[in-house]
């Protein structure tokens, strides 16, 4: 059995029914930027995250920077990250003339609250939790600190729309969130796109400005901006991907059970918490992330299985690229996680019997058949 870890052709052939009508009704229209299938696909998604507003931009790592240029973040400006993340957040701080300060995760590989106080300095401006993997950091504990320290938040949520953290939704903690529209995420498109999040009136209004050339509603040019604009195609894609939503999210969470299950008692991994109902953390499992001992021979034995598997980051956190510019605090669980997380198969379009083979796989392995 073959089983890659993600499978576009099945993605594609799964959706084909409900997303391809809406493609050819776009280019019957001709309808390809800033149109009405932009305008109801931000509405839905803002309902869906029980937001104000929404707005589309070109893709994930935009929606970073130009979050930070909304909210005031200036060069010079320190903004508080976890190494633990896609070098884009960090990109994005840069691109604005800010300093990545980068610090530790906690056990759950999420930006750790203590290790963001520790950090906290006088040029300390903004901080960026990043809900890693479909679960939600500790948002109320982060959003207090900052509220204390003057901090602004921005959260990067690209890896976790539909997670909820004591029944609200991430994306709705700070000034803003962002997402990423990557194919392979929970709410994907067929390209790059991305999207800001909040709930602040004149956040929005200035995002709206900046992703189109500086422009208001009005088509006059106010202030200097940029090309950033999630595109008409790319937009109904996803109007039509998110009436499928929820139901995806809740297949992740029954594979993530088995998986859990199926694992149980191989002492050699640690697991990510399962995803029981009732509890503060709704995880929407965008990546299934697990700390393995033996990591490099276990990936060889899985793909000698014809299971593919990933390295987060490609095996690496931010302070360990070679790259001028950020600012460094302690990074010991960080550096003691990284030679052990990897990260299984998991998609919605995955069937129970891949996700056995993937878990026998694994215990014949460790010897636990």
């Amino acid at each position: 059995m073959k089983i890659p870890f993600y499978d576009y052709a099945r993605m594609n052939a799964s959706e084909k029914e409900y997303v391809w009508p809406r493609l050819e009704d776009v280019l019957s229209r001709s309808d390809f930027i800033l149109r009405d299938d932009l305008a109801q696909f931000e509405i839905e998604l803002a309902k869906f995250i029980d937001a104000e507003e929404v707005v589309g931009v070109a893709n994930g790592t935009d929606a970073i920077w130009l979050a930070l240029i909304a909210a005031g973040v200036e060069p010079g400006d320190e903004v508080i990250i976890p190494s633990h993340t896609y070098i884009a957040t960090a990109d994005a701080v840069r691109f604005v003339g800010g300093i990545p300060v980068l610090v530790d995760c906690s056990d759950d590989h999420s930006i750790s609250p203590p290790a963001i106080e520790e950090a906290i300095s006088t040029k300390t401006r903004a901080v960026i939790p990043v809900n890693l993997n479909g679960h939600a950091c500790e948002l109320f504990t982060i959003s207090d600190l900052a509220k204390k320290n003057g901090l602004t938040v921005i959260e990067d949520n690209a890896q976790g729309l539909g997670a909820r953290l004591m029944g609200k939704s991430t994306g709705t903690f700070g000034i803003a969130s962002t997402l990423s529209f990557y194919p392979a995420k929970n709410l994907g498109c067929y390209g790059d796109g991305g999207a800001v999040v909040t709930n602040s009136t004149e956040i929005g209004k200035r995002i709206r400005q900046l992703r189109n050339h500086g422009r208001n509603d009005e088509g006059e040019v106010v202030t200097w901006g940029f090309n950033s604009r999630l595109d008409n195609l790319q937009a109904a894609i996803l109007s039509s991907k998110l009436l499928h939503l929820e139901s995806s999210i809740e297949k992740r969470r029954s594979l993530a059970s088995q998986y859990c299950e199926g694992l149980a008692g191989v002492e050699q991994i640690k697991l990510p918490a399962p995803p029981t109902q009732g509890t503060d953390y709704f995880d929407s499992f965008q990546n299934f992330e697990i700390e393995a001992e033996n990591r490099e021979e276990l990936r060889q034995h899985l793909t000698k299985d014809g299971i593919g598997t990933i390295l987060p980051w490609a095996g690496k956190a931010v302070h360990e690229f070679d790259l001028p510019g950020t600012k460094v605090m302690d990074l010991s669980n960080t550096n003691k996680i990284f030679k052990k997380i990897m990260l299984l198969p998991m998609n919605q379009y995955l069937t129970n019997d891949e996700v056995d083979a993937v878990i026998k796989s694994i215990r014949r392995f460790y010897r636990h058949e």
